[in-house]
């Protein structure tokens, strides 16, 4: 049994997801949905795509996203410790996160590097490696977070992606060059800055699930 689910926006698909093996988001498409969908269904065609919002596990979290800022509170709690971020009766991570997708195939990520270049530009690398039985698409992802600035910067931002394909066995290493324009934000005045300091940097296939490193500026 598959199920495809014609939607909007994020759906709460808990007893699905434990009780159907297979969930096709196929969103509101045009004329041509049947024969897409159909293409995916029979294997014509590997998907790809990555869900580009946060799917909650209970109406109770939304609103839910990945761009959060960090409570000061721990999200699993310590011994002894009475002040931690939880539901009563829910766990915190989302059902899906944004970035989330499958494909008929699997993807190994490895050998994360940072290299710092001049004019406060960053090199990031990674190596892919289609590690399943069949040819795919992938889409690699870059997250940033900024831990030290004079405004409160979110514990994760998406700052750049790239789509690669890959033959059966085939890797691949991707590259990401960071500039100010990614690195910098909007301070409280509404003017975009750079502050240099320390950064922390996850690449992997959805903003829950990657290589993590970081750099100096």
């Amino acid at each position: 049994i598959v199920l495809v689910v014609a939607n909007g926006r994020p759906l709460v698909l808990n007893w699905a997801e434990d009780n159907i093996p297979a969930i096709l988001v196929a969103w509101q498409l045009g004329t041509q949905n049947g024969n897409a969908i159909s293409q995916v269904l029979f294997g014509d065609y590997n998907p790809s795509g990555k869900l580009p919002m946060t799917f909650p596990r209970a109406v109770g979290q939304v609103p839910i996203y990945y761009g959060k800022y960090n409570t000061g509170r721990p999200n699993e709690p310590d011994d002894g410790g009475v002040w931690w971020s939880h539901y009563e009766d829910e766990s915190n991570d989302p059902l899906y996160p944004f970035g989330y997708g499958l494909s008929y195939t699997e993807f190994k990520y490895s050998d994360l590097k940072t290299k710092v270049l001049s004019n406060n530009k960053v090199q990031v690398q990674v190596t892919i490696k289609n590690t399943g039985d069949f040819d795919g698409e992938e889409i690699v992802q870059l997250y940033l977070h900024d831990k030290v600035a004079s405004v409160v910067r979110p514990s994760k931002e998406l700052k750049g992606f790239e789509k690669v394909s890959l033959k059966k066995g085939q890797k691949k290493k991707i590259e990401f060059v960071l500039t100010e324009k990614e690195l910098g934000f909007y301070n409280l005045d509404g003017e975009f800055v750079f502050e240099p300091g320390e950064f922390g940097v996850m690449v992997g296939t959805n903003s829950d699930k990657g290589l993590v490193g970081s750099f100096k500026l």
